[in-house]
Formats: C-alpha cells, structure tokens, sequence
C-alpha cells in the first residue's frame, strides 16, 4: 500500500480486516508503506475493502499485489523494516471527536492536554525519521504505561499501534511559567532549558492561563509547530499591548475559536464551516461582522479564524469563554519560536507568562492560511505538509529534481516516483534564521523521502539566496523565469497533463527577473511546462527608489500620475514627500528600474487614496486595505494594458467625492477587463486552450472573482492546493525542469 499509510491507524485496521475475512499472513511499515502479506480465500473481497474502508485520515495511491510465498499464521502485525522511503509522511492532524470527549469525560484521560490517537494528533512535528514508529519521534522518552501499552497492543482499541500514545501517567507534562512562579500538572520530567522554570507548585496551569488572559494579559502557547501568542481578541488594550510589543502595527492577527464562537464573529457559509473542521484545521478567511476591536485586522473586512486544533487549545478556549488571538510567537519578521529555552529568551518583553510543556517540536511550522469560496490555500503549512501532490499526467519519468523556489515565502519541492513533495512555508529568505530553516529543509527532506537529486531548479534571478545555494550544489542546474514557474505552479495543480496543448496565463505579482533582464509582474504568457512566450504586459513604469517602491506605495502613484499627465493631482497628494527629487532620478535612470509590476500598480492605486500611502508596514498592506474598501463602480478603462487612462478616470472620481469604495471597485474590474480580454482572444483564436490565472495577486478574492467573471464560457485553470504566491513557485520550477530534460532525453 503506497501512500499516506503510516501514522494513519492503517496496520491495525488492516490486521482487524484480515481477521474478519479469515485470513493468515501479517502486515508491517517498511520504506515504501505498508506492506502486506496475506493468504486465505477472501482475498478478493480482502483487496478491494483496503480502499473502500480505509482510516479518515489514510490516502491511498496505489495497491500492488503479487503472488508471493506467505507463512500461515494468525495475521499479526510485525516489526516495522526499513528499506527505501517511498511512503508520505502524515501531516498533523486536529483532535478527533472521540479524543475531544475523553478529554471531556470522567476517564483517565479528563483534561489531559497531550491526549491522541490514531485519527489524530502530532505526526510530522513530532517525526524525526521513517519508518513511522515511537522510538523514531519526540515520544521516544516518555516509555508508556501499562495502561497505555495495553491499549497500544489492544486490536479493538482506536489506540492500537498509536505512536504518540499518552497518558498523565506516563506522557508530557504542562505547565505555566510568570513572574518567577511555575505552576505545574505533574511531575518533572524534562532537563535543562526545557524543564520547567521557578519556584514549583501544582495547580492547573490552563485554569490559571485564562484567568491571566481575562486580565488582559498576554501569553505565550507552546503548540504542534511552534509558540503562538495569545490574548482576548475582544479587548482592545491588549491587542494595542501586542502590537507595540511585537512591533506588528497593522497586519491582521490570527484568530482562534470554536464554530460556534466563529459563528458569532463571522458570517459563516456552510463551506467555511467544512473547512473549519478539516482535520489539518487551518486558519480559514471568512467575512467578519465587526463585531471585534479594529485592532484584530486594520482595515479589513475579513478575519482568519482557526478552530483549536489540540486538547491544550480545546481546554484553553474552554476555560477562557471566549475568542483569542492566536498569532506566531516571534518579533516581526523573524520565525516562529519551537523550543522552551529559545522561548524564554526571544519572547522575554512581549508574553506575561508561558504555557509550555516539555514534547520536542522536531519541526517549525506555521499555521496553513486558506479560503473556502472559491476553495484556495494560501500558504501552506502544519496540517498540509508534508503531503505529497500527484504528478499531472506524462510525468511519470520525470528524473528526481530539487526546486528551491524564490526568495519571499520560501518553499522546497522534490519530485520522486510521480509525486510532488511541496514543502511547507519556510519564510522570507533575506532573514537570517528563515534561511536557515530553508537549508535545514534541504537536508530534512531529502534525508526523510530518500531523496537523492538528479537536477537542481532555480530562480533566475542570481541575487536569490535560494538560486545561490542551488548553484552550490554542483548539480545539473535549470534556471527558471520566476512567472514561468508560477504558470506551471497553476498548471501542475489543476493536473494538466504535459502532452495538452499551450495556456494562456495571467501572471500577475509583485516583482519577478524577466528574460529580459527587466523587472516583470503582469504577465500575458502563452505556453506550457517546456516553453513559454511573453505576449503582452501591463505598461511598465519606474521603480523609484528600487526597492523602497515596495515599502512606500506614494511613489508608485507619483510615477503613474506623471506617465499619466497627472502631476499636478501628485503634488496636492503627496505634498510632503520629495516628489522633485525623485522625479529628477527617475528622468536620469538612477535607481529607478523599469517594471510592469501589478503589485506595484495596487500600491499605486491605494496611495491615491490615501491607503499606507507613506510606507507599508507589512508585504501587501496597500493592496489588501484596498481590496477591504466596499463599493460598487463601472470598469475603468485601460489602453490595452496601459493604466493611465484609468488613472485618469480615477482622478475625475477623486475630484468629485465618489466613494472610496467604489473606486475601489472599479479599479478591480477595469483591471480583471484589461488582462482578461487578450487572453480570452489567445483562446478564441485557438492559440490557447484555457487561461490559468495565477501570481500573488490572486489571492485577491476581488480581483478572481472580477477575472472568472470575465472569462465566462472560457476553460479557465485556478490554484487550489498550491499557493498562487511564492509559495508555489518551487512546484513549477520542478515541473519545468523535469519537463525540459525529459524534453531533451527523447530528442537524444
């Protein structure tokens, strides 16, 4: 059985089947998955349930039987082998209903933060190495318990073979650190930095916790992935508490919340209520009701909203009553926080008190950032990774590549045996500690899926730290363009097969090398994994300043009302910022590279109304506030895909008071018109045989839905696994370079 077979419950459930049909033989985790040797007269049927009934959380690819000699015996299941690692590796999953319950009732098990089975619970953060067995995780030094090990060897137990199987008996222990104070659950179990720390007393350590954040206190979490900080998201004076001490001015926080508390925030839809209760339980975008204090998300209109995911979450919403911010647990712009020790040191000034526990987190990994409608993951992360994505049809030869994808939202993607193996979110590259969890992930990946490259993909762009390790490499290399790869990222994710003919791709981001050697983000490409042509592209303009243009959205308005004849309407905007001085830069070419950049045109467009027009305080502030704004407007005009007659349009709404929003509005749709018709052309001329709409700025909810409507009646290719951002990048550039040397294999 080849798949996501391990850590599932899948060799207790195959032994329970085995029994009812009567037959003999064993199954055991090796390298490739879960291998079965069975014989008995029910084989048939025995074959055909492995697919129909396997466990929730199992993902079978495929089932190869062959005749083989088989000892009789009672079916049992044996010793995990080793072998090659073709198997996936399980993503964490969120409490299960039965688990919930436990922890709910009068059991051993009542209000026991670490409690699990084999439906859910911590996989892959707990993982150290395949095969998926105990002694191979950060359980390894907590020995069960008698009552424990009786359920693990108890067949008719949901706990039978559950590697991360505990009890307060025997399992992690948690306790709250504050003012010098520990207020432990149990005993000591953990040594050095990640012991408990302070003068030890028992308690309960949650109860204590809520009524801290009831106080308007802010503390920190220990998770799956990492720290989080927590505190009452309906209180205004800790979220401003927050804010300054994480030095987080405006980017939305997270939320955390039961259904029902959601509910009562956020106009939920019956499909953001399935993807609330998704077993991976990520942080959903669902349209708020303004019932909190701007502070959650200035300037927006929707809220991410997570449910709590593991017993310590369920008992601290609980005990709590209430909402709660959930945000990574780092200064801005650094990672999230995983150990005990580095916690107390890096979050010391920002959280009042710490809830820790002491199970090692293996690995760092963010919250998973979705949408329901349309379906869209955003980033991915715990809950998703590692799954793998299968490989669209024709690349089942495709040789073993690393793709190491761009600089902003670091991802890894290693390509084996027909799947895609995308890693989860590693950061922006140009920090230091995301750097080098990126090369970390390098070694963690290919060491996890016996990976042994063959081809290293890169970024064109040779200033990429990640293009740079790639060259290091002393592989083969293949050098992507960065809006290739985002094509190829939305064409592996909609599975279009490499042998179908070209697509017509909107390619729409911030900032990307073209081959050129220019600045590119709002492309028309016409082709498919092995090549591609630029047709046309947004107007380019300059970039004063380089990259102090994507910090300060004014001077992308300043540049576009020049191009436009506007500059009398810049100068009454932006009549503190130095206009001339820039305007003589861009004249003489200093500092001011050309660039059709739609992320730089939403920053433009924002700027005229005033929206972070001085200086962003995080990557696409400008653009989401903009977004945010509500309003209904016709479509301004472009010339082809030049915006200045819509900036000239929007300056006669301006001068006449017409709403923000409707502004807004119109701009969305103008835009959506203005890059949606030439492609929408490319397939009436049977040049294309669908449009793929993809980049960073598609996940604009607007600006999709704008562009689908445009495209009524046109196969049209949408992200849904894969990130459109960075994010995806590395998928694409793995497709492309497989594809190409395939390509030159059979030219050969």
């Amino acid at each position: 059985m080849r798949g996501q077979v391990q850590g599932v419950g899948f060799r207790p459930f195959v032994w329970q089947l085995a029994r009812r049909l009567g037959l003999e033989g064993e199954v055991l985790n090796d390298g490739a998955g879960v291998l079965i040797r069975a014989t008995g007269a029910r084989l048939a049927e025995f074959l055909a349930a492995l697919g129909t009934e396997a466990p929730p959380l199992a993902r079978v690819d495929a089932v190869e039987a062959r005749p083989a000699p088989v000892v009789r015996r009672p079916f049992r299941i044996a010793p995990s082998a080793g072998g090659t690692v073709a198997t996936r590796v399980t993503p964490d999953a969120a409490t299960c209903p039965a688990c919930l319950a436990e922890i709910r009732g009068t059991g051993r098990r009542r209000g026991y933060a670490f409690t699990n089975c084999t439906h859910c619970g911590p996989r892959y953060t707990i993982l150290r190495e395949l095969p998926y067995d105990r002694a191979r995780t950060s359980m390894a030094p907590f020995p069960m318990c008698p009552d424990c090990h009786a359920e693990y060897e108890d067949p008719a137990d949901r706990r039978f073979h559950a590697q991360p199987i505990a009890c307060p008996a025997c399992g992690p222990r948690l306790w709250l650190e504050a003012e010098g104070l520990c207020l432990l659950d149990g005993p000591v179990r953990a040594e050095g930095a990640e012991a408990p720390q302070g003068m030890l007393r028992a308690g309960d350590p949650v109860a204590e916790a809520a009524r801290l954040l009831a106080r308007g206190g802010i503390l920190a979490v220990k998770g799956l992935g990492g720290f989080h900080l927590a505190c009452d998201a309906r209180d205004s004076g800790a979220l401003r508490r927050l804010r300054l001490r994480k030095r987080r001015p405006g980017k939305p926080f997270a939320l955390m919340a039961t259904e029902e508390m959601a509910a009562d925030i956020a106009d939920l839809a019956q499909a953001d209520r399935v993807l609330l209760r998704d077993p991976a339980a990520p942080v959903v975008l669902v349209r708020g009701r303004g019932l909190l204090p701007e502070e959650v998300a200035p300037g927006m209109t929707t809220l991410g909203i997570m449910r709590p995911y593991t017993p310590l979450h369920h008992r601290l919403i609980e005990a709590f009553g209430g909402p709660l911010v959930m945000t990574s647990a780092n200064r801005s712009g650094a990672p999230q926080v995983v150990g005990n020790g580095e916690a107390r040191a890096e979050l010391a000034g920002i959280a009042d008190a710490f809830l820790m526990h002491d199970r090692a987190i293996v690995r760092r990994l963010d919250d998973s950032v979705e949408r329901a409608r349309p379906p869209m993951v955003l980033r991915r992360a715990r809950g998703r990774a590692p799954g793998t994505l299968p490989l669209p049809e024709g690349f089942g030869r495709a040789p073993r590549v690393l793709a190491l994808g761009g600089q902003m939202k670091g991802a890894i993607c290693l390509v084996k045996d027909g799947q895609a193996l995308l890693s989860q979110h590693l950061g922006d590259l140009d920090e230091a500690q995301s750097f080098e969890a990126f090369t970390r992930a390098i070694a963690d990946h290919a060491a996890l899926f016996d990976h042994r490259a063959e081809l290293v993909a890169v970024d064109l762009h040779p200033g990429y730290r990640a293009t740079q390790e790639g060259r290091r490499m002393g592989l083969p290399l293949a050098e992507v363009q960065h809006h290739h790869a985002h094509l190829a990222a939305c064409l592996g994710d909609a599975l279009w097969p490499l042998g179908a003919g070209p697509v017509a791709g909107i390619v729409l981001d911030g900032t990307g090398l073209g081959s050129d050697g220019t600045i590119w983000g709002g492309e028309l490409l016409l082709g498919s994994y092995r090549e591609v042509l630029r047709v046309a592209h947004l107007a380019q303009a300059p970039l004063p300043g380089g990259e102090a243009a994507a910090r300060e959205p004014w001077r992308n308005a300043l540049v576009r009302l020049d191009a436009a004849d506007l500059g009398d309407l810049a100068d009454r905007l932006f009549p503190d910022r130095p206009r001339e001085t820039l305007r003589r830069a861009v004249a003489a070419g200093v500092n001011a590279p050309l660039s059709s950049s739609a992320g730089r045109l939403f920053d433009a467009v924002a700027a005229c109304l005033g929206l972070a027009a001085d200086r962003q305080s995080y990557e696409g502030e400008a653009a989401m506030r903009l977004e945010a704004l509500e309003g209904t407007g016709a479509p301004y005009p472009f010339a082809g895909l030049d915006p200045a007659p819509m900036f000239r349009a929007l300056a006669t709404d301006l001068a006449a008071g017409v709403p923000p929003g409707a502004i807004s509005d119109s701009f969305h749709r103008g835009l959506a018109r203005a890059v949606c018709a030439p492609a929408r052309a490319l397939v009436a001329e049977g040049r294309a045989e669908a449009v793929a709409l993809t980049g960073g700025a598609f996940q604009n909810a607007r600006l999709l839905a704008a562009c689908l409507a445009e495209l009524a009646g046109v196969p049209v290719l949408t992200h849904r696994a894969v990130p459109p951002n960075d994010g995806g990048l590395a998928l694409g550039q793995a497709l492309i370079a497989a594809a190409r040397h395939m390509g030159a294999a059979e030219a050969a």
